[in-house]
């Protein structure tokens, strides 16, 4: 395995990362169990998880893949073994605190008091804001985006969310905090916030990145590096998209787009051209269609860790594995050709 430094501080995460998304829905707590066995035996240190998990999200699941990451933990007596990382809601899902949660000083302690407990465990090492109070492009409304918001009142509450985080860390229940879904306004504000009143720094970034979802460069990339503030990639295989599982309306059973319960912005024509095209790709230099786009994301200079999503074990391992392939530059060239084609399939 590879590590790469969370931020500025003193965590070492492993490049592969572990999503966990899927415990508690399309995976039971005994796969749970064996997906945290191997993964940790193979030098993944870095679990993300959330409140809002399992996935879809739903009142009859929130907080099931919390709980058993927590069992877990009772079952092996390993907490110190994993940099674990979850996340706070953002406004918008009716079941969590009665639909009044924004991301304020009164729901981090609500949120991290109820994660602590299900987690059983004293502290965590990451508490990502999930997505931000005003919306963001995420989550497929990135051809509609407006942003229209209160500037002050913005960084009036990113103060707020700072200085609750400092008491947080200073009673030793989160040792560090990061962003999630958040833009390169939102990004800078964070950090120039923190600096000039000396609270906590974001340490990381987490959004979405994968060989058809690259909106995290030019710019977000840049502060990034520059502010050492990196990106932790989730859906670095597009929900699976990339491995052509779902190409020509394919819809397998049990499989995430399946069984999704929200509307699915990711599917489109162009999309499934942009995917045969790179497992063409793959395929004529004999690599693992999944594991040369977790290669591509692995390497980005950016990048802090990937986050890995697998339902099965034969999955896991080879998402694992991709960590041990790099890609030639002439494949990097044809990845660039192919982008050029499809730059923003969906």
């Amino acid at each position: 395995m590879k590590y790469n430094k969370l931020g500025r501080t003193d965590l070492d995460i492993s490049v592969i990362g572990l999503g966990t998304m899927t415990w508690g829905l399309q995976n039971t707590q005994a796969e749970g169990f064996e997906q945290m066995d191997y993964a940790l035996a193979q030098g993944v240190n870095f679990f993300d998880t959330a409140e809002m998990y399992a996935i879809p999200p739903s009142a009859e699941t929130y907080g099931a893949t919390e709980t058993i990451i927590g069992n877990w933990f009772a079952s092996r007596l390993n907490r110190d073994k994993v940099i674990l990382a979850s996340k706070i809601a953002g406004p918008g899902l009716s079941w969590i605190r009665d639909g009044k949660n924004i991301i304020d000083r009164k729901n981090i302690q609500l949120a991290v008091d109820a994660s602590l407990k299900r987690l059983q465990t004293d502290y965590i090492d990451l508490y990502q804001l999930h997505w931000p109070n005003r919306g963001s492009y995420h989550f497929g409304q990135v051809w509609d985006y407006a942003p229209k918001f209160d500037v002050q009142a913005e960084q009036d509450n990113f103060l707020e969310v700072l200085q609750t985080m400092q008491d947080l860390i200073q009673a030793g229940k989160i040792r560090h905090i990061g962003l999630s879904n958040e833009t390169a306004w939102g990004m800078t504000q964070w950090l120039q916030l923190a600096e000039k009143n000396n609270l906590p720094r974001m340490a990381s970034i987490q959004n979405e990145y994968s060989l058809i979802c690259r909106h995290f460069e030019p710019d977000l990339s840049e502060i990034a590096m520059h502010e050492d503030c990196g990106l932790l990639a989730w859906s670095p295989l597009c929900r699976g998209m990339l491995s052509g599982k779902y190409l020509n309306g394919a819809r397998p059973e049990g499989a995430r787009i399946t069984i999704e319960t929200r509307p699915e912005h990711r599917i489109y024509p162009q999309t499934d051209a942009a995917i045969k095209e790179y497992i063409d790709l793959a395929k004529a230099h004999d690599l693992d269609a999944c594991q040369m786009a977790l290669s591509f994301v692995n390497n980005q200079p950016f990048v802090s860790s990937t986050l890995i999503g697998a339902t099965n074990m034969a999955q896991l391992k080879s998402n694992i594995d991709s960590i041990d392939l790099n890609l030639s530059d002439e494949v990097y060239q044809q990845i660039k050709n192919i982008r050029r084609e499809y730059p923003m399939p969906f």
